[in-house]
């Protein structure tokens, strides 16, 4: 049987990683990975979460299953953090929340039961995406489409056509929108355009489908989530898929959910039991540890304000870094090339190089990043950031 396949290429981001392990270099920068790093370029477990485990550990006892919609309590929470619990939605009960495996695990249990709902409808997401959606979505039957989004020449926005190739989706089809800190390119939408979003959804009857991974990275919980409630607030019908591995550093927990919005609270009840069901035939039912901390430290006025405290601090030094890459790189180079990058949200920027200057910074340089030349500005610390600075200006 096995015989027939045929082998894959490598993963290009597995790749960068091993070849980081083998660099002897002690000066070599990984900015490859999309994890958060402190100043010591670590991915240290969060103090809210280690308190919120030992409090897990002292109360849990029992590790029976709790079913394909995961842990009550962190539905509860998410749907709060994300909504507001003042949202007329949240209000008028329109909307479920399952737990996921992850936002990987979201997204796919959010694209099968679209297909079991809307046989033939399109998903259209944005040029460029985070390369893992297409076979997520993709391979749970959805049509991919693109609709225009990064501008490489200015390092900004293609608002005008975005929003003119929105004015042209079908009524059956979905959009993909990145909630905020737009991976892999760092340029999101702000409040402006995401009104404009939400009249045009209305007007031509798209469901937006959210893809929110990065939630408080980029300006800050409520700023994060203006797209999210504004199309809650507009439209009849939303999916959202979250993730707690950014902004709870619990990376390998998996903890994610998905969230859908229906006309009506019967919709709703519907809906509920069918991902339910399109969760029980993937994956049954999704692992507890990570979304039970996350639920604790919501509900637990303490947690939660030490949890808003470490986020913060993770999404000034990200913004910090941001600003002081420019500075030096305008310094140097006696232009406003790499104004862009405070401009930007979240862990990740392009940087505007070709495959060719990339590679010279690989094989001269020991700095590793994607062909693409997106890079987790995290990676970045006082210890490596000049060095970087006169890395990049060297190829340019």
């Amino acid at each position: 049987m096995f015989e027939t396949l045929k082998a894959l290429n490598s993963d290009p981001i597995l790749g960068l990683m091993a070849s980081y392990r083998e660099d002897t270099n002690p000066h070599k920068i990984d900015l490859g990975v999309g994890v958060y790093k402190d100043e010591a370029g670590h991915t240290p477990i969060m103090e809210c979460v280690k308190r919120a485990d030992a409090l897990h550990h002292a109360a849990e006892t029992s590790k029976t299953y709790v079913g394909p919609p995961g842990d009550p309590e962190f539905n509860q929470q998410m749907q709060n953090l994300i909504f507001g619990t003042d949202h007329a939605a949240i209000k008028a009960n329109r909307i479920r929340t399952v737990q996921a495996p992850g936002g990987c695990g979201a997204l796919r249990v959010g694209a099968e039961l679209i297909n079991r709902a809307r046989p033939g409808a399109a998903l259209w997401v944005s040029d460029p995406t985070w390369a893992n959606h297409v076979p997520l979505l993709g391979d749970a039957g959805l049509e991919i489409k693109t609709y225009p989004y990064y501008d490489a020449a200015s390092q900004g926005l293609k608002i005008d056509a975005m929003l003119a190739a929105f004015g042209q989706i079908n009524a059956r089809d979905l959009v993909l929108l990145h909630g905020c800190c737009h991976n892999p390119c760092g340029v999101d939408l702000n409040e402006q355009h995401w009104d404009a979003v939400a009249a045009l959804a209305v007007q031509r009857g798209f469901t937006p489908f959210i893809d929110l991974a990065y939630l408080g990275l980029g300006l800050g919980l409520k700023e994060d989530s203006y797209g999210a409630r504004k199309l809650a607030a507009t439209v009849p019908e939303l999916v959202l898929a979250s993730s707690c591995s950014k902004n709870f550093g619990l990376y390998r927990e998996r903890v994610g959910a998905l969230s859908i919005m229906s006309a009506n609270v019967p919709e709703a009840d519907i809906v509920y039991g069918q991902m339910q069901n399109v969760a029980r035939g993937i994956y049954s039912m999704p692992p507890n540890y990570g979304g039970a901390l996350v639920g604790r430290i919501l509900a637990d006025p303490v947690l939660r304000k030490d949890w808003d405290a470490e986020l913060t601090g993770m999404r000034d030094r990200i913004n910090g870094l941001r600003a002081e890459l420019a500075k030096k790189f305008q310094a140097r180079l006696h232009s406003n090339r790499f104004d862009f990058i405070p401009h930007q949200r979240g862990i990740f920027s392009f940087l505007g190089l070709n495959k060719d200057q990339v590679q010279t910074l690989k094989s001269q340089y020991s700095i590793y990043m994607v062909d693409s030349s997106r890079i987790n500005v995290a990676g970045i610390s006082q210890q490596n950031i000049d060095y970087f600075c006169e890395s990049v200006c060297a190829v340019l």
